[in-house]
């Protein structure tokens, strides 16, 4: 073979071999100090002056760090967890601590993992760059609204309108009504789906920042809408539970109705058939 014939050959190879090195977007100290200095204003505009912003890239490395005055001396630790955990898992931290307050404490046992809410992932066009964890704020909601403020500083419009779309097959959501579930666990949207079930009259709700979209998908109940609940307990952020309901308006709800239960008002399934399914829309 002469030597036109192998420059050919290895041209073709390079040609035709898949690549080996793909481009991807990478998070720098200037995009860690723009998180920053996002968060930090969106604090002290919001009376979160003791707040520990920690960014990290992609791998979970500390990009940067700041304290504000007065926090606690834990924080910066808590907020670099926080970050790694949004960034390994691409998904804020406020899920997992959802999931464990639901039961599946076994999640705890997982190495280098903070299920405190406080941390979210850094997304710029589809991809995960890094992760902001904020710890000190007034609240645990504050801190995760400090956590957004900062990331969204550098998020590209694309990254938060390119949603994927989501298809749930018909067996999967009868499973899930079946057992009463999530079928939507909101990942970083201002929504959440249930598939919910009910074989028993429940406890009077109020959920501070979530309004209820409720479709009843079989059965009937007796549902009550305002008043005042009794015994009122704050069982989490944003939400209490008391024993009942006093006052408000009683209706039946049967298949095939719709209700929009507005944030902050009480509500409670004082009677239901067994079952009783319904499926709820979360919006915040």
């Amino acid at each position: 073979m002469n030597i036109s014939k192998l420059l050919f050959a290895a041209l073709a190879l390079t040609c035709t071999a898949p690549a080996q090195i793909t481009n991807k977007k990478a998070l720098n100290l200037e995009g860690a100090r723009k998180i920053i200095a996002a968060g930090q204003e969106y604090a002290r505009s919001h009376n979160a002056p003791g707040a520990v912003i920690a960014v990290v890239d992609e791998g979970g490395n500390l990009v940067a760090l700041e304290r504000l005055d007065g926090t606690f001396s834990a924080g910066a630790q808590i907020s670099i967890g926080k970050a790694r955990t949004a960034v390994q898992f691409k998904k804020p931290t406020k899920f997992f601590e959802d999931v464990i307050k639901n039961g599946r404490t076994s999640m705890v046992a997982l190495n280098d993992f903070t299920p405190l809410q406080g941390g979210v992932p850094v997304v710029v066009d589809g991809e995960v760059i890094g992760g902001v964890g904020v710890s000190g704020a007034s609240s645990a909601a504050q801190d995760e609204e400090v956590a957004n403020a900062g990331a969204a500083a550098i998020t590209s419009p694309s990254s938060t309108t390119a949603k994927p779309i989501l298809f749930y097959p018909a067996e999967q959501v009868r499973n899930s009504f079946a057992k009463g579930a999530v079928l939507f666990d909101g990942d970083g949207s201002n929504y959440m789906i249930h598939t919910s079930r009910r074989e028993k009259a429940g406890v009077a709700e109020v959920h501070t920042r979530d309004a209820d979209l409720i479709y009843v998908q079989d059965g009937t109940a007796t549902f009550v809408t305002g008043g005042t609940v009794i015994d009122p307990k704050n069982i989490a952020d944003d939400e209490i539970r008391g024993s009942s309901v006093s006052g408000g308006d009683t209706r039946q709800i049967a298949k095939g109705d719709v209700i929009v239960v507005p944030a902050g008002t009480p509500h409670w399934f004082k009677q239901v058939s067994d079952p009783f399914s319904y499926y709820v829309v979360k919006v915040r």
